[in-house]
């Protein structure tokens, strides 16, 4: 079994965790705050408990589980292989799932979270405020069934990227004379070459994280970065990576062979048309990191859907579908076509007089 970690309060041994505001372990018994490196030396750690008789587990079926237990009350917690974190279901402690980032692969560095839950909801009302087609009873009632502050895992990359791009301009002119119009074509080639450095290029590392969702989340503030405690992680989720390093960089890859040739392309003014005719990037990797990024996951359930949205619990930006009305649709349809249609049957009434 493995071992969870707990964070007790000096002043009177309630459990604390991270605050999001003051950047400091809060106590939410008495409000005590104390430095994150303060728990260094003070973690506790709870021993395994004796396995109990029962039913045998066939073969696979514990593959991916782990049972811990807490400290505050002796309960057993089932998790899944890759959660780092998470609260006690039967007494509400923070406990850090301490073997999952004690091995080779800890984190190097961590975002704290700067926005907490409140933060989450607001931004989320924002979000579903005033927007066009999406039914009232959704943007009036509450239809949050879960939110969770979730450290996301997360592959970062170094990176150097050598260009030799070769490129046709085409510089249009049209003119008339008389009854006749010209139009001259001349082309030019362009050559761009040189070097351009990436640094800390994200790729999410949780299989359960949509790639495309956390792309949106971007950009994180890397100069935000923190050398990885785990005392970070108390009061919130986290997860373990789960998808390889390999497979990470490959990602990145692509993302930056796009914007090297975003970038080189933008160096390309004044012509009419530009066709890339050849394009070789090398690409050096330099170093790699692990780090852990800060997430407010918020999921509503609305006419047996689920729609998830996702908060950047650094800057703020929140992302999320939004359920659709047809009968809001197609109410605006009808009035903009009974207002553009009284438009015009005054005009005809002005010019027919």
């Amino acid at each position: 079994m493995s071992e969870l970690l707990h964070y007790r309060c000096p002043s009177c041994g309630g459990m604390m965790e991270f605050d999001s505001a003051s950047q400091k372990m809060k106590c939410p018994s008495c409000s005590s705050l104390l430095d994150v490196e303060a728990f260094d030396d003070s973690l506790v750690t709870a021993g395994d408990k004796p396995e109990y008789a029962g039913s045998v587990w066939q073969e696979g079926e514990t593959e991916n589980i782990r049972i811990y237990s807490c400290q505050g009350c002796g309960g057993e917690i089932v998790a899944d292989q890759n959660t780092g974190a998470t609260k006690c279901p039967y007494c509400g402690s923070n406990v850090v799932m301490k073997g999952q980032f004690s091995d080779q692969l800890k984190p190097d560095y961590v975002i704290p979270f700067k926005l907490d839950k409140n933060a989450a909801m607001e931004a989320y009302r924002a979000h579903i405020k005033g927007k066009k087609f999406v039914p009232s009873l959704f943007t009036s009632g509450s239809y949050i069934d879960e939110i969770r502050g979730v450290y996301v895992p997360f592959w970062l990359f170094d990176m150097d990227v050598d260009v030799d791009m070769t490129c046709t301009g085409e510089k249009v002119r049209v003119w008339t004379s008389g009854d006749t119009e010209y139009t001259e074509v001349k082309e030019y080639d362009i050559h761009r070459q040189g070097r351009i450095r990436f640094e800390k290029v994200p790729a999410d590392s949780s299989r359960k994280m949509d790639d495309a969702l956390m792309e949106s989340l971007e950009p994180y503030d890397t100069k935000d970065l923190t050398e990885f405690k785990t005392a970070y992680l108390a009061g919130y989720l986290a997860d373990r990576y789960d998808v390889d390093r390999e497979d990470g960089l490959e990602r990145v890859r692509k993302r930056v062979k796009k914007s090297t040739e975003d970038a080189f392309l933008e160096t390309i003014r004044g012509y009419s048309n530009l066709h890339v005719r050849e394009c070789e990037i090398r690409m050096d990797r330099n170093k790699y990191y692990y780090a852990l990024f800060p997430v407010w996951m918020l999921s509503s359930r609305f006419k047996g859907e689920i729609y998830t949205f996702a908060l950047n619990a650094q800057n703020g930006k929140m992302i999320g579908d939004l359920p659709f009305d047809p009968g809001s649709y197609w109410k605006y349809i009808a009035i903009r076509t009974l207002i553009i249609g009284l438009i015009l049957a005054v005009i005809m009434l002005v010019f027919l007089r």
